[in-house]
């Protein structure tokens, strides 16, 4: 059986599915997203939704979904499912559904009386291409398969309704055709494997709604296009793969590709299996370059999520290659903002004040995982740059103080991970001394001086640097309950238990002692610990505000105030295996166990961006996390460590 396999009872039951989604992606921008019953029900969703650089930088749905209807004897039976006002789905095509399951690409059995029909998808890598596979397992008479395309080409943040601009012209090309709505937007290429007749009967389908985006308080309906219908004969055993594609394919070609793509999938036949395929979603390679994007479906490659979350996603499953070429890329954003040069790089974020010394920290990640000489070689005048720019006080919003902790301004503008505004201004103003960036700039400091060791003179500079931290850390942060503030500007000290000061006790390098860092690792124990990650407030803090829920002024109130995020956790963990050590094993075992829960709801085989911070913890915000995803494969692989100790 499947590890990730839903039968029927579940299959036909609205309520269980619609909360389930499935994302495939080509590793270069494009993806597909929907439901496990092919109902999209966010703006976002669509079988063929792709960057178009011509346009903006937004990604753009161009194929919304394309349903299925199987006729025999002249009687129809149509397999889709759409969801319009009020609470009426038509055609209501999931009771036909047998089962669904998803290890190697998304497969859906309908059974329409003797008719059993097998629909397989995958996006080919690399190419804005979606490929469906159906399969006739059954029939006792002659069948016709008919699809039927509902096309937006609008962008992910807007909506298409009906209008006299939208083009109904066509080309007929090998065993399809291809149109395009609007100028400015690339050609649609619908082709099948077989010879097939297309029908053209032009039509708006109206009200379509996206329930999703009405629970976050935005618009939620629109009207789609369906320029007619594909109709072709299929038989017993026989197989017809449709192609969506911005460019014409050959057509006998698309069943051998479909195969060949489809043994390149990494089985999600368990837990880490199902992590490794959704941290492959992540990456993204254009024009020559190479990205990991913060989340599907609406994060770009943000500096700081990129190096959190490089070594987890690379490292721990052993793709070192993947971890140097996205490296290649960082490093010249990173060179480019230093020098204060324009750059054509897909990099955002790079200004914040934390993503260098979040840089030294992944290139740390290489060198314990891989081998300190080949960081020492690959990486070390890239470290040693950094360090210089960083100590040299030419950041323009990180300054190190004579006591040698870092000073930043945040006041006016959210300058951390918890980045959360209204009306411009930061929901939590962390500014001055922030604890998690002092953290990093100790580790910093520490693991480029031992890297470097041999570069006596700047590693001398570096020591003066850390000494001096290791002493006013404690003095500055350390407060007399045994946790850490979490930033402190002059006379303000903010006194609030956040996770921040995790990282301070799980880094290699920390200016805690052993009996601080297990003080540390308690507090956050006991109030911040979830099944699903780290609160980002203690609920015995002031203005804690655990679920994030409603419209968006609403949810940006929420997003840092009590909300649980499993990257966090990750390092939690390590703090925690740091602590006990082997005799921490069983604990850790037990905590990742809540997220193998996670693989068969939300996004299927992924962990989703944050959850609530009381039961039932449910996960909200963007289906896929990379930073998610990412720790939580480093900490299996930490805990493999430990068990092989």
């Amino acid at each position: 059986m499947s590890y990730l396999r839903f039968d029927k009872t579940i299959m036909t039951n609205l309520e269980e599915t619609l909360t389930r989604e499935i994302l495939r992606t080509n590793r270069s921008g494009a993806y597909h997203c929907s439901t496990i019953v092919d109902c999209n029900t966010r703006k976002y969703h669509g079988l063929l939704v792709i960057p178009v650089p011509e346009l903006d930088d937004e990604n753009h749905v161009l194929l919304s979904s394309l349903d299925e209807t199987v006729i025999q004897h002249g009687a129809e039976f149509n397999l889709g499912l759409h969801k319009y006002g009020g609470d009426n789905f038509s055609p209501r095509g999931h009771k036909y559904i047998r089962e669904f399951e998803c290890e190697k690409v998304p497969t859906t059995i309908y059974r329409v009386g003797g008719v059993v029909l097998k629909k397989e998808k995958l996006f080919v890598h690399h190419e804005n291409r979606i490929l469906i596979r159906y399969t006739l397992v059954d029939a006792h008479s002659e069948t016709t398969l008919r699809l039927r395309p509902y096309l937006a080409f609008r962008s992910v943040r807007q909506y298409t309704h009906e209008n006299a601009q939208a083009s109904r012209h066509y080309d007929v090309v090998e065993n399809g055709i291809k149109t395009c709505m609007y100028p400015g937007y690339p050609e649609l290429y619908m082709q099948l494997s077989k010879e097939n007749q297309f029908c053209f009967q032009p039509d708006w389908y109206r009200g379509i709604e996206y329930p999703k985006e009405r629970e976050r308080g935005y618009d939620f309906n629109e009207d789609l296009y369906v320029p007619g219908y594909f109709e072709i004969s299929i038989k017993k055993g026989e197989s017809v793969t449709f192609s969506g594609g911005v460019a014409p394919i050959e057509t006998t070609s698309l069943n051998a590709l479909f195969a060949a793509e489809m043994e390149q999938r990494t089985p999600r036949n368990n837990f880490k299996n199902c992590l490794i395929n959704s941290a492959h979603q992540f990456l993204n390679k254009q024009d020559g370059e190479s990205y990991i994007l913060a989340g599907y479906p609406w994060f770009k490659c943000r500096a700081r999520d990129m190096f959190i979350s490089l070594p987890g996603l690379t490292l721990s499953i052993g793709e070192i290659g993947k971890f140097e070429m996205i490296m290649e890329t960082a490093l010249k954003a990173v060179y480019a903002f230093m020098e204060g040069k324009e750059s054509h790089l897909k990099v955002t974020e790079i200004e914040h004040p934390d993503v260098l010394s979040w840089l030294v920290w992944a290139i740390q990640q290489y060198a314990k995982m891989v081998s300190w000489d080949e960081a020492r070689v690959k990486y070390g005048k890239a470290l040693k740059d950094v360090m210089d720019y960083l100590a040299g006080n030419h950041h323009p919003n990180l300054k190190v103080h004579e006591n040698g902790l870092v000073y930043t301004n945040g006041r006016d503008k959210a300058v951390t991970w918890m980045n959360s505004t209204v009306n411009g201004r930061p929901v939590v103003a962390r500014t001055g001394y922030i604890v998690e960036f002092n953290a990093l700039w100790y580790n910093a400091l520490c693991f480029v001086a031992d890297l470097l060791s041999s570069d006596y003179g700047f590693v001398d500079y570096l020591h003066q640097f850390s000494d001096k931290v290791s002493k006013s850390f404690v003095q500055t942060f350390l407060n007399e309950y045994g946790y850490l503030l979490d930033y402190v500007d002059g006379d303000m000290m903010d006194w609030s238990v956040r996770p921040n000061m995790i990282f301070a006790a799980a880094f290699d390098y920390s200016p805690l002692d052993s009996k601080q860092k297990k003080g540390v690792v308690d507090i956050v124990t006991k109030e911040l610990l979830t099944p699903k990650g780290l609160r980002s407030l203690s609920p015995k803090s002031g203005g804690y505000n655990p679920n994030y829920v409603g419209p968006q002024l609403q949810r940006d109130y929420a997003y840092h105030q009590g909300t649980a995020w499993p990257w966090l956790e990750g390092f939690y963990l390590e703090a925690y295996l740091r602590i006990y050590k082997r005799s921490a094993i069983s604990f850790v075992e037990r905590q990742l166990i809540s997220y193998e829960d996670q693989m068969t709801c939300h996004c299927i085989s992924s962990i989703p961006e944050l959850f609530d911070g009381n039961p039932p913890f449910q996960g909200r915000g963007a289906v896929s996390f990379a930073m998610n995803v990412a720790e939580i494969l480093r900490t299996l692989n930490l805990l493999e460590k430990y068990n092989n100790q």
